[in-house]
């Protein structure tokens, strides 16, 4: 077996199993004693922005406004009760009265009182108390309960109106809850069924057990590291999510990849040490490579122009590495005490122990497939190519949105009182914002501007009420809230923001000396986000798929592997797309997935698939073509390595897949629209791509490829590098 890394790895880790295991573990809990103890910085709001929105959202952070949050209660009459009934009076007044005994409560508005006409929408049934909740974003998460109890009590005492709650504290605090309990269910469904696949693919409770401790053990090393890390650049909240997703992913894949060649190893009569030592040589260096393809595929989040994206880079590129580590440290060490006390193949589950172990390291099911894709690859890669692109031909058509408000479910009840309000003050739940930035706001010019931009507002009938203006302390900086129609992420409201923008505040306040004007609010920013992350693309793309080209030409020594994966990985993505365009966008399958289309595929879902799958793809093809260039290497024939390669394989390949599947399964059936577009996307790339890809297309094209698969040209060749010189002919000659 060659020496490299990955063998020196596993050998002093086999030789130094207490170090090695303790090591690891020691590591894990030290991770996460300092990340507990330091926290994790997260991003601010205006952070996570771009363009004009993030520069308004920054100059509102410098201004000193105190820490609040902006609620609203509506009070809208049943039945035939209007505004100008007197129970609709007494409702409101009592409203008012209770919110103002409540701590932390300032700033509460009447639509009673005459200045306040603009909460009263047009139709009279509807009216709008507002009001401001002190604390920054962490205290009126718990301040919040007390308005919400005086609302309460307040509705109780007045069942002929409905009086109803809405604002960023308590939809946050309700919201908080939905996803608090679809990870908790994510965790305990996605662990019990990673382990039932596991078992069925080693058929022993121990073997099957150490994927999944290597994966979990690197997930909590990995957010433990976060802590420190994020002290150097701030986070956003979900990083931890997809720490989770790719961490227990590539955890398992890398642990099954080394465990069953060990295991094959041992059943062709390797001595233990001698079979951990092949694994560690062979799949150990595929899992070496793996991890680096992985991270350089994360890598190109950091191109993407946006914070949270850089996050998420941090995050897998960090959670790849740890698992990378332990697969090459903490599992051969494993391996080789398990392996000395006979308690590898302890547990065995009847029938499926004896299935496994009868197999020999090939799948039957994979070898009947893959024998006659071998003797037909012409029609085999013309068969696959086409169903993928009839798969990705719907991209063509693919629409990015924001989710946005539309993207929660309206089984919540915050968000059934966000659509009343919607309703009667159309934009009225999630207004745009005009940051005007004077040296003071107060002055009659200024003032007179912010007057015109409110009445030309209104006049374009894109925008309503209720408008508010508020000063910062140093009345350097007045915030106008305006309302768009719409939805908030729409082409209507992405319309009146652009007729804000681009006609109305030139016209107005922007036309006064001396003042500077930002949009902000949720669909500026949504806007402002979706046309960077457009922007940033291409250099996202190029710079993922030059430097996975680089690896593995170095890797494979060939120009051909390296081109021939890229076109495999970009297929599967791009019918990861269109089957996305299919679902999400034109609404096939919403009864079974439980959804209403919100017609698109989410604006950040494109660019994060296309990294994250183009690196979890990575993994199968290094691990597969590493195995048929090693029987190459060892004197087979193209032809023979290719169908020893991947039959060997398979089955691993397939129950790594099954697993991942299984896991983004889950997250497809969680509530935010989000998840459940990501669960779908990532699940149907990982199930296409180990099945139609690598178990079709890729060996019928290195069949017809033949020889040239291991083509480098001369000028690519460093001196003293060996080469495996044989006549470039076809196979299929």
């Amino acid at each position: 077996m060659p020496t490299n890394i990955a063998a020196r790895a596993g050998r002093w880790s086999a030789t130094h199993r207490r170090k090695a295991i303790l090591g690891w573990l020691a590591f894990v809990v030290v991770a996460t004693l300092v990340g507990g103890s330091i926290g994790t910085r997260t991003l601010d709001r205006a952070d996570e922005g771009n363009g004009q929105s993030q520069v308004a959202e920054r100059a509102i952070a410098a201004a000193g406004f105190p820490d609040d949050a902006d609620e609203q209660v509506l009070i809208q009459g049943r039945g035939p009760v209007r505004a100008a009934d007197p129970a609709f009076a007494r409702a409101t007044h009592d409203v008012v009265t209770r919110l103002r005994e409540v701590a932390y409560v300032g700033d509460v508005q009447s639509p009673l009182n005459p200045a306040n006409a603009g909460q009263l929408s047009h139709d009279g049934r509807s009216a709008l108390v507002t009001f401001k909740l002190a604390g920054d974003e962490d205290a009126i998460v718990d301040r919040v309960d007390a308005s919400l109890a005086a609302t309460a009590a307040v509705q109780q005492a007045h069942p002929q109106v409905r009086i109803e709650q809405f604002g960023s504290a308590s939809a946050g605090k309700a919201l908080g809850d939905v996803l608090a309990d679809d990870f908790a269910k994510a965790e305990r469904v996605s662990l019990p069924i990673t382990l039932l696949i596991l078992l069925v693919a080693f058929g022993a409770f121990v073997a099957a057990g150490l994927p999944l401790l290597l994966g979990l053990t690197a997930v909590i090393g990995t957010i433990g590291l976060l802590g420190p890390v994020s002290q150097l650049s701030a986070l956003t909240d979900q990083v931890n999510v997809v720490v989770l997703l790719i961490g227990l992913a590539v955890g398992v894949d890398y642990s099954m990849f080394y465990l069953r060649r060990e295991m094959e190893e041992r059943a062709a009569g390797r001595s233990a040490s001698a079979a951990l030592a092949a694994a560690a040589a062979t799949s150990g260096r595929a899992v070496l490579t793996s991890g680096l393809t992985v991270m350089i595929a994360m890598g190109g989040m950091f191109l993407a122009g946006n914070a949270t994206y850089v996050s998420f880079a941090i995050g897998t590129i960090l959670v790849v590495a740890v698992a990378v580590v332990g697969s090459l440290t903490f599992l051969p060490a494993m391996l080789a005490w398990l392996g000395e006390k006979g308690w590898t193949e302890k547990g065995r589950v009847p029938w499926v122990g004896r299935r496994r172990l009868g197999q020999a390291g090939e799948s039957r099911m994979w070898g009947a497939i893959i024998d006659r894709v071998l003797r037909r690859p012409l029609l085999s890669a013309v068969a696959a190519t086409a169903l993928l692109v009839a798969l990705a031909v719907p991209a063509l058509g693919l629409k990015t949105i924001t989710a946005g408000v539309q993207g929660i479910p309206r089984d919540i009840a915050v968000m059934q009182t966000y659509d009343r309000i919607q309703a009667a003050f159309p934009g009225g739940p999630l207004p745009a914002t005009v940051a005007v930035q004077a040296p003071d706001v107060t002055a009659p010019a200024v003032q007179r501007g912010i007057e015109r931009l409110r009445s030309a507002a209104l006049a374009t009938r894109m925008m309503s009420e209720p408008v508010g203006v508020t000063v910062n302390p140093a009345k350097t900086l007045a915030l106008v809230s305006i309302p768009l129609r719409g939805t908030g992420t729409d082409a209507v409201s992405n319309a009146a923001l652009a007729r804000l923008r681009d006609d109305v505040i030139p016209a107005t306040v922007g036309a006064v000396a001396g003042t500077q004007t930002h949009v902000t609010g949720t669909t500026a920013m949504s806007k402002d986000v979706n046309d960077s992350l457009a922007a940033h693309l291409p250099l996202v793309f190029g710079f993922v798929l030059t430097l996975a080209f680089a690896l593995l030409l170095v890797t494979f020594r060939s120009i051909v592997i390296p081109m021939q994966a890229i076109v495999l990985n970009l297929l599967s993505v791009g019918a990861s797309y269109g089957v996305l365009k299919l679902v999400f966008q034109d609404g096939h399958g919403e009864g079974l997935l439980g959804f209403q289309s919100i017609g698109g595929v989410v604006s950040w879902l494109p660019l994060f698939l296309f990294v994250i799958l183009f690196g979890l793809s990575m993994d199968y093809h290094v691990f597969i073509v590493s195995r048929i260039r090693e029987a190459f290497d060892g004197g087979m024939s193209t032809e023979d390595a290719i169908a020893h390669g991947i039959k060997s394989t398979a089955g691993v390949v397939t129950s790594a897949a099954v697993v991942m599947v299984a896991v983004f399964g889950v997250f497809a059936s969680l509530s935010i629209m989000d998840f459940k577009q990501m669960g779908v996307g990532l699940g149907v790339a990982i199930l296409i791509d180990a099945t139609i890809v690598r178990g079709v297309l890729l060996p019928a094209t290195m069949k017809l490829l033949g020889d040239w698969n291991w083509y480098l040209p001369t000028t690519l060749r460093r001196s003293g590098t060996p080469q495996v010189e044989r006549p470039l002919k076809s196979a299929t000659a």
